[in-house]
Parts: structure tokens; sequence; C-alpha cells
């Protein structure tokens, strides 16, 4: 039994989304039938807040792991940690997950070693156990368990991709930046601005994202779009919030560096 406390991951407030499809009654289904799932889209286009809302919605904890290729298998599962009285044993974040019944958000999992993603196979098929060899335990998975990855498809490359193994073991769901009244939407909402202007940070979105593969590897996301309205609702002059919340952090480029600035100066 753990003495983890799991209203500590509770989400309180509702986190804001704005569904775009039907993404979210497929979610409900999926998690109802406690199915393994996949969330792929682009940077900054909501997938984390997504699962956010889900779990408040759902009344779930929440646990979130961001991925990175230092991360091991010890770092998803535990590990003994030395203290005074000698060796003790540290639940890992998937482990206390699956004590607890959480969700738990393997977010960019590309990024993990293959070596340590494969830890999850175990709980996300039939026997939804977690094997902790070290301690010679095995962690039966809580019935409200469910584990949630995502990650840029964008990126995938051969060094940088998900087995089949792990892959067939999820529903996916596929994410985008939204329809560009939907975005205003959200980036009114989330800025603090009016419409006009976040209808015209929307509009400069759009352009970057038509040089996608022509000078940039991705176009400007929704939480950049955000960053920007914020900075204007802080009373920056457009012009620069744009510049510094949506061209810079894009490129070091100078002739792609003019061309944003270029579509910044048009609607501002």
């Amino acid at each position: 039994m753990s003495d983890i406390d799991s209203t500590q991951y509770l989400i309180d407030q509702e986190p804001y989304y704005r569904p775009v499809s039907n993404e979210v009654a497929l979610y409900e289904a999926a998690y109802a039938a406690r199915m393994p799932v996949m969330l792929k889209g682009p940077t900054g286009c909501g997938k984390t807040r997504f699962v956010e809302y889900m779990a408040w919605k759902l009344g779930k904890p929440l646990i979130t792991v961001a991925c990175n290729e230092d991360m091991t298998a010890s770092d998803l599962v535990g590990r003994f940690l030395l203290d005074i009285n000698g060796t003790k044993w540290q639940d890992g974040p998937l482990t206390v997950a699956a004590r607890i019944g959480a969700i738990c958000y393997l977010d960019e999992v590309v990024e993990a070693r293959q070596d340590t993603t494969v830890v999850i196979h175990p709980l996300t098929d039939h026997r939804r156990n977690l094997p902790l060899e070290k301690k010679g335990e095995l962690v039966t998975a809580h019935p409200d368990f469910q584990i949630v990855i995502s990650y840029n498809p964008n990126y995938q490359s051969l060094m940088k991709d998900l087995k089949q193994s792990t892959k067939q073991r999820f529903g996916a769901l596929d994410f985008d930046y939204p329809t560009a009244e939907i975005e205003s939407e959200i980036v009114a909402h989330e800025g603090g601005v009016d419409k006009a202007t976040a209808e015209k940070l929307v509009q400069i979105a759009h352009r970057s994202r038509n040089l996608k593969g022509h000078g940039l590897d991705e176009g400007m996301s929704t939480r950049l779009l955000v960053y920007a309205a914020q900075l204007i609702g802080k009373g920056v002059e457009p012009q620069a919030a744009a510049q510094m919340a949506l061209v810079r952090p894009l490129t070091d480029d100078p002739d792609m560096r003019d061309t944003l600035d270029a579509a910044v100066n048009t609607y501002f």
C-alpha cells in the first residue's frame, strides 16, 4: 500500500480548453475503457492543456513527466536511496500513478530512450501491472490508472521514434493548430486582449506556418501567440511584443527574420 495522498495531484481549478472537434468525447470513451492514449501534434498546439482539462473533468489525479534523453527506467519506476537509516525505496512517478489511480502523462515521450519507454509496456496491455525488479515487487495498477503519451510527429526520425511494439498499445488522437476563428478566441481569452488584436496575431502565425519547410522547421505555435498577447496586455507596443514573442524565438536566420518582421508590420 502507498501512503501517498492522491489529492495532491488533483487539479483544483478548471483549465481553459476550447474543444475543436470530438476529442473530448473520444478521450472520455478511451478513459472508460482504460485505453492508453497517444496525443500527436505540433509544439504548442494544446496537447498538455487537453490532458490537464480531461483530468480535471474526470476528477482524476494527474502526474506529468517531461521526458528527456537522459531519463532512465529508474527515473520512471523508482530506485533505492540512501538515508540515515540505510536504504529506502522511493517510487518514481509512473509507479506512484499506478498505485493511486492517476493519469500518468509522459510528455514528448520520443525524447526518452527506447530502452526506457519499454517499461510502460506491462501497464499498456491486459496485464496492467508494473514489475519493480530491483525491489522484487509486482505493482498491480489501480482500476482508475491510465497512461497518456504525447509527441510531435514532425520531429520524428529513425533515431527518435516509437517502436511499433509501443505505438500499437495506444489509441491515438491527432492535434493541430485550430481554425483561425477558434485560435483567435483562445488567444483573446488566454492573452487578455481584444478579439481584433488576437485575430491579427493569428494571421501572422498563419503566414509563418505557410513557411514551414521553406526556411522554418515549425510555424508559430498557439502558445507563442498567447505570449505575445500577454505582452500586449501588459502595455508593450504590439510590434515589439510580436517580435519578442513570435519572431525572435522562431529563427536566427536574418532573411527569415526580415520576412516575419514584414508580416508583423503588415498587421501592426
